[in-house]
């Protein structure tokens, strides 16, 4: 466990950005102390830093994991938001999409939303904007990608893609064996 590089703090920093925008000065200096990244085995890990101290007295090859794990960095160095930081990226986001209830489903099970499922788009969301997904009861089903920006979807045909699936709350059931 360690911290991370500059061009690996660069990398997390862009991606949340896309998602949650300047609100990533709220994640790291939160009122109940203060919190930091940190990279073991390729993933990046939420922590405070009392937990962090505390973890100090493991050795490296027994530590399973600490934290929340935001993501990971591929073998390219991209960096990979997971569905466990769905809980930090909801309150903060900039941009959201709701969905009807009839298509909560199809989204859970890693389709993309569609024109006809679409409830409801935050104002001036841009094209290929970070958006995290709700249902019409304001409960965060996951994060995808705006594919249309929001003018753009009020002249679409109900059948066109409005956001690209990127993680959901239902990769819990379908991917438990591999999740870590």
């Amino acid at each position: 466990m360690r911290p991370l590089t500059e061009e690996e703090t660069r990398l997390l920093f862009e991606k949340l950005a896309k998602y949650i925008g300047e609100n990533i000065k709220l994640l790291v200096e939160r009122p109940d102390g203060t919190y930091c990244f940190r990279l073991h085995k390729d993933r990046v890990y939420y922590v405070s830093e009392k937990i962090l101290k505390l973890a100090t007295n493991i050795s490296r090859d027994k530590l399973v994991s600490l934290g929340t794990c935001f993501g990971k960095f591929t073998k390219t160095l991209k960096f990979r938001l997971h569905i466990t930081a769905l809980d930090y990226l909801a309150p903060y986001a900039k941009y959201k999409v709701w969905v009807k209830p009839g298509t909560e489903q199809s989204f859970l099970y890693g389709n993309h939303v569609l024109k006809s499922g679409l409830g409801r788009i935050t104002e001036s969301t841009a094209q290929y904007q970070g958006v995290v997904v709700y249902s019409m009861a304001d409960i965060p089903l996951g994060f995808g990608v705006a594919a249309k920006s929001t003018q753009d979807c009020r002249r679409v045909d109900p059948m066109a893609i409005v956001v690209f699936h990127q993680a959901d709350v239902g990769e819990y059931i379908r991917n438990e064996d591999t999740l870590t």
